[in-house]
């Protein structure tokens, strides 16, 4: 398949609520429509994870994640300008939907990220990718992406297409082609928590 043709089919996957096996610039990542309540919850299926655990997005560029929260710390500016490496920046006040009531999960909407990729305080973690197939797929799709580790949780992280576990590759409903995997740096990006008046904690370097 053509790059572009893997684009537009993981485009299509994700537009109709499905999930996608693909490289990011840290590692390989399992990603959904961050906006779609139930995407995300096949999400956690799939890596058996808790849901009370947020989710890392991939953002486009700084004017998407300004849509998704109700204020970008001053900080997250300069550190996008002069950032170098992959760097996931934990963003005070999502603008996210409503939690069910219920079982039943909330329809979504591209206004608002989805209730389960937030964590319990009303953050959320957003990297800008260096890879630009994820640009693109975020920029072409219109709204942040669910990026997270490609494994079963509690089980090491794999660094590379080869290390996935099969059950996560059959689980998904597109696996982008490892050809593709040009910019996978194999490292989890640095983590930085970030304060509307300028306080920041070091998660992860």
């Amino acid at each position: 398949m053509k790059k572009e043709d893997i684009l537009a089919e993981a485009l299509r996957v994700l537009r109709s609520g499905g999930t996608i096996l693909y490289p990011t610039d840290t590692v390989w990542g399992l990603g959904c429509d961050a906006t779609d309540p139930a995407a995300v919850a096949k999400i956690y299926r799939i890596k058996r994870r808790s849901d009370s655990k947020s989710l890392v997005l991939l953002a486009s560029d700084l004017d998407m994640v300004a849509k998704y929260i109700r204020e970008i710390p001053p900080m997250a500016v300069d550190l996008v300008e002069v950032n170098d490496a992959p760097m996931t920046l934990v963003y005070p006040g999502a603008l996210a939907g409503e939690a069910p009531v219920g079982e039943e999960l909330p329809k979504g909407d591209r206004f608002h990220l989805a209730f389960n990729t937030v964590a319990e305080d009303g953050s959320v973690g957003i990297r800008i990718p260096m890879a630009e197939f994820c640009r693109q797929l975020a920029f072409k799709l219109g709204r942040p992406i669910v990026s997270t580790s490609a494994n079963i949780s509690g089980e090491p992280t794999p660094k590379r297409f080869s290390e996935i576990p099969q059950e996560i590759k059959d689980a998904v409903d597109f696996v982008v082609p490892p050809s593709v995997d040009t910019e996978s740096t194999g490292k989890s990006s640095q983590i930085i928590k970030l304060e509307l008046d300028g306080q920041f904690e070091i998660i992860r370097m």
